[in-house]
């Protein structure tokens, strides 16, 4: 994943033919780390992504819509202040570093023209978007404040002079710019390192920008040995390097830019801006953009990170719970065992007053003949000898009415205990599919609601109600409308609100997953419809990397909401069941509506 100095270069390129001049007229702070810019451009207006995410930090323009919080924050709320109606003069990428400069040109509270830099430095975990003055160069905010606490060697506070990030460690030879870079820097730059090192590893601390795919793409060029020990390379083996070099520089600067992402086995790799010689033998699909590239690569990897920061604290609530479900499970399972001993305590209890006649107190123990077993034989029945024979007998009934009492209560018990394990492993996957904070607190309200987690005061000032998430919506090949659901607030509205009475409803058979509705408009459900649904329950469920994977469906007037069940529980009949492989693939050749 290298958004390195090439990529940043390629897509400063992009940015400054599409934005260039362009107006700023909407600024959101969807994440704690990240801005969206909405830019008003000649022809076209465009979203331009922010990240200072310490997995993914990143810069590009994106089509993704994301939710917002209902009150911004307060980074978001200073950008909209001074930058609101700003133009961008120019964005611009100093010395091949991972830094971007976006300068805007806009007006102060008196009306007056002030110039202002909105900084990115994408710089993994030191990531951060810095805001200056640039006539003074003086921050006066950035998206993480780092104090002398956190870092000593920088301090990123509101009212200090902005200064670069140290490009080397202490000691060290500052990095080159690899653009501008002559044959005898490279020389002075391999004289000066004295520890053995791979030549890929010293291309990437000599030089701004070069990460490790890039690196490795240079020896490439340069027929250079990438884990060679840079301290004993030849002359003539240096000359090849730098040569190396110049050919990956002057595709750079001759803009030989060809987006693409790299796949391994259907399965994304890598991405990068321009065609890479060690990709070769590999998958490649090509891309009018290098922000579409960017976007299809980490959106998915970072808004599944975010989400499970989000859902971390509700997931271990549900998991805490089932292990403790899981543990009662066991010792229900036991105590039952044990209670269906009652029936045995009952025909001790007859058969000892069967044959008072013939037993004495004294006796600890006796063999009578069981009359009442199709096939009577002599069984052995243990006897307190403190207590007579009629006692004896009147202690095994009591035996028999506790265990009846007690399989009553465990069987009732075992019930609720595995509902509750249903109810659990049911929210666990619906917190898999969550892809938006929304649904995450959707799931938490309705852990409050059924009493799993305390109940959050109501905020003053923020008594808007947000509107309800919707299902994921696709449509078959054959145009028939699917609804798949996400959680049980989802699942409920689908089958209980939404469905009609004769279309076809689907669920994995006694396994968590989605609600499926595949709406008939009163014709016929084709095969292909059918399979496709199928195959989208079995996959938005907890097995969804299994095989064979059973999947329930019938007409929805057969399904019913018991009175009192958790949100999301249901029972069904008349169905029929169809058995599927889940598959990824087949799913994303469906059109999906949202």
């Amino acid at each position: 994943m290298p958004f390195d100095g090439s990529v940043i270069n390629s897509i400063i390129n992009e940015l400054n033919q599409k934005l260039q001049n362009g107006r700023i007229d909407k600024i959101y702070q969807p994440e704690k780390d990240e801005l969206i810019l909405g830019i008003r451009g000649f022809k076209e207006n465009y979203k331009l992504l922010i990240s200072a995410s310490s997995n993914y930090p990143r810069i590009h323009l994106t089509m993704e819509n994301k939710s917002n919080p209902q009150v911004p924050p307060t980074f978001c709320m200073l950008l909209r202040k001074h930058l609101l109606g700003g133009r961008l003069v120019s964005i611009h990428q100093p010395e091949f570093e991972r830094i971007v400069e976006i300068t805007i040109e806009c007006q102060d509270e008196m009306g007056y023209s002030t110039t202002k830099v909105l900084t990115v430095e994408i710089m993994g975990r030191h990531s951060n978007i810095i805001f200056l003055d640039k006539e003074s160069s003086k921050i006066i905010d950035s998206i993480k404040r780092v104090s002398f606490d956190i870092s000593s060697v920088r301090e990123v506070l509101p009212g200090r002079q902005y200064v670069y990030p140290p490009s080397a460690g202490e000691g060290e030879l500052p990095k080159l710019n690899p653009l501008t870079a002559s044959f005898e820097d490279l020389q002075k730059s391999i004289e000066g390192q004295v520890e053995s090192l791979k030549t890929d590893k010293f291309l990437m601390k000599a030089f701004n920008g070069i990460s490790p795919v890039a690196a490795k793409e240079i020896c490439t060029y340069g027929d250079i040995e990438f884990d060679s020990d840079i301290t004993r390379i030849s002359d003539e083996q240096r000359l090849s390097l730098y040569k190396g070099l110049a050919i990956f520089v002057l595709r750079l600067n001759q803009k030989e830019y060809k987006p693409n992402i790299i796949l391994d086995q259907g399965k994304l790799k890598d991405f990068y801006c321009i065609d890479l010689k060690m990709y070769a033998h590999l998958q490649k699909e090509y891309l009018d953009s290098i922000s579409e590239a960017v976007e299809r690569f980490y959106f998915e990897k970072d808004n599944k990170d975010r989400i499970k920061q989000k859902y971390g604290d509700i997931q271990k609530i549900i998991s805490n719970r089932l292990d403790r479900c899981y543990k009662k499970l066991s010792i229900l399972d036991e105590e039952l065992s044990k209670a269906h001993d009652a029936e045995k305590y009952k025909l001790y209890g007859d058969l000892i007053m069967s044959n008072l006649y013939q037993i004495t107190k004294d006796q600890n123990k006796i063999n009578v003949l069981n009359y009442f077993s199709e096939n009577p034989e002599y069984i052995e029945i243990s006897m307190d000898t403190q207590l007579t024979p009629i006692s004896n007998a009147q202690r095994y009934f009591k035996k028999y009415n506790k265990s009846k009492s007690a399989l009553t209560s465990i069987e009732q018990q075992l019930k609720e205990n595995k509902l509750e394990i249903e109810y659990l492993e049911t929210q666990a996957d619906n917190l898999e599919k969550c892809t938006e904070e929304l649904e995450i607190n959707e799931i938490r309200q309705e852990l409050a609601e059924q009493g799993y987690t305390k109940k959050k005061k109501p905020v003053k000032g923020k008594s808007k109600v947000a509107a309800p998430t919707k299902p994921m919506h696709f449509i078959s090949t054959t145009g028939f409308e699917v609804y798949v659901g996400k959680n049980n607030i989802q699942n409920d509205y689908l089958t209980i609100k939404f469905a009609g009475p004769n279309d076809i409803w689907l669920h994995t058979k006694e396994i968590p997953g989605s609600h499926v509705i595949v709406q008939t408009a009163g014709k016929q459900i084709d095969d292909a419809t059918l399979a496709e649904a199928a195959n989208l329950a079995a996959f938005y469920s907890k097995a969804k990397n299994s095989t064979k994977v059973p999947v329930d469906y019938t007409i929805r007037k057969n399904v019913r909401k018991p009175n009192g069940s958790k949100p999301g529980m249901v029972i069904y009949e008349n169905n029929k069941t169809v058995y599927i492989d889940p598959d990824e693939e087949a799913i994303k050749k469906l059109t999906k509506v949202n």
